[in-house]
């Protein structure tokens, strides 16, 4: 990858649907295959260069089910003219084994499936575990699917688990970070601590590419602190059911237009989905 050749692209991820919130937090918040396949093909004629997905059970909540990533996958590819890179989870129910956090990775051959690099207290209200023999196995896994990881990191110690993961060989250089700031139990969302988690990752895996979102309050300082310090953004549902202070969100759409004109009116261009697949090394 030519980094000068993209030094003014910033690839916009929308995070449609995520986990937690539901209808009754945000009546728009896309649920089912349908809605979520509709709503990512309209963030990708918005700009959204890759579109990260939770699926969700007739009751709302997370669910890591195969039948439902492989529908929602298909409906997206009905759509022949979208080219959005799909990035699959591998964290969407924390109730889920370890063999169905990874089955659709198995028969679906994501280009990117999350790879979240350590456990912790998930919203203080439960334990969000990833072992170390999940992580092996799971890196290896991405390897024989040829899966690129988006390593979710949610404090600093989760990049030096990355940088041990890659010294092992169970990752592979260059890596890709997504900085999730502002989750409970995690980093508080704010530019010394983006400005941190990035020098941390520059220190420890030189050469890789990161991006970053902001949960609540720290939304809109983490899209300004990325785009202006060389990252990528993700925006979306999963990451806020609020546009703004007492504003629920119309749509993932309403996101990423505003990612993109943050983007465009710092003097870069949100990447599309074949510059992004150059900019990750995507094969």
């Amino acid at each position: 990858m030519d980094n000068k050749e993209f030094k003014n692209k910033r690839i916009i991820t929308v995070a449609t649907t995520g986990a937690w919130p539901k209808k009754e937090n945000n009546p728009n918040v896309p649920m089912t295959p349908e809605e979520i396949a509709d709503d990512v093909y309209a963030c990708w004629k918005a700009g959204a260069a890759v579109a990260h997905l939770h699926m969700r059970d007739d009751n709302g909540n997370g669910v890591m089910d195969p039948v439902r990533f492989k529908k929602t996958v298909e409906l997206i590819k009905e759509h022949k003219d979208c080219d959005i890179i799909l990035n699959l989870t591998t964290s969407g129910d924390i109730h889920a084994d370890d063999e169905i956090r990874v089955a659709h990775v198995k028969e679906l051959k994501p280009e990117m499936a999350s790879y979240d690099c350590g456990s912790m207290n998930w919203l203080n209200s439960g334990l969000f575990l990833n072992s170390p023999k999940f992580l092996e196995d799971c890196g290896k896994l991405f390897q024989e699917t040829n899966t690129k990881p988006e390593i979710e990191v949610f404090d600093p110690g989760m990049i030096a688990n990355a940088a041990y993961y890659l010294k092992k060989g169970v990752l592979k250089a260059p890596l890709h970070f997504q900085f999730c700031m502002g989750c409970a139990n995690g980093i508080t969302g704010s530019m010394k601590n983006l400005v941190f988690m990035k020098e941390t990752m520059e220190s420890l895996c030189p050469g890789s590419t990161w991006s970053c979102f902001g949960v609540g309050h720290s939304a809109m300082e983490m899209l300004y602190g990325a785009v202006a310090m060389g990252g990528n953004v993700r925006v979306g549902m999963e990451d806020n059911v609020m546009y703004a202070k007492g504003q629920l969100a119309e749509s993932n759409v309403q996101f990423v237009e505003r990612a993109k004109r943050v983007i465009e009116e710092f003097g870069c261009t949100a990447a599309t989905p074949d510059e992004a697949r150059q900019m990750l090394g995507l094969k």
